[in-house]
């Protein structure tokens, strides 16, 4: 991704004071460390919620009966694939 120039966010009332009550704590040097850490943290949440979908979708599909597998090969897959 090119260098774009900085994200500048403007906070007002209560999100304000609370930035600046995180801050003034000790729990963050400043307001752009703490804004850092809440979207790295989000990040990791987001992927977290993407890995935990996937997986508990793979152990649905793999405590599915016998009987429901089908076998398919690659040319079968390709043959069904409809780019939209």
């Amino acid at each position: 991704m090119a260098d774009s120039p900085d994200l500048t966010v403007t906070l007002s009332g209560d999100l304000k004071d609370f930035v600046l009550s995180e801050t003034n704590n000790g729990s963050y040097a400043n307001a752009d460390e703490y804004v850092r850490d809440l979207i790295r943290r989000r990040r990791e949440a987001s992927e977290h919620w993407s890995f935990e979908e996937t997986k508990a979708e793979l152990q649905r599909a793999f405590s599915a009966p016998r009987e429901r597998y089908s076998t398919v090969t690659a040319a079968d897959i390709f043959a069904s694939y409809k780019p939209e």
